[in-house]
């Protein structure tokens, strides 16, 4: 049976590509519009970022359907 290849979006998306395409895209600001926590806003980081999203699974399902949502997600 072969293997087929996986529908999700997400499939071998690290959290940290992720997030920096949506830094890429829409800049640190333009990401705090979009989901209002305090790492976009305050001094943001990757690194910091990536910690609170770690820890908190709500922020990070809302940073994962931005991303999704965006549509600029197709293979590269």
């Amino acid at each position: 049976m072969a293997d087929t290849p996986s529908n999700d979006p997400l499939h071998g998306m690290t959290l940290e590509a992720i997030l920096r395409k949506l830094v890429n895209k829409f800049g640190w600001e333009g990401l705090a519009k979009r989901i209002d926590i305090n790492c976009f806003k305050s001094d943001p980081s990757i690194n910091s970022s990536l910690k609170f999203l770690r820890r908190t699974p709500w922020a990070r399902k809302q940073v994962e359907d931005l991303y999704v949502n965006s549509r600029f997600w197709t293979r590269d």
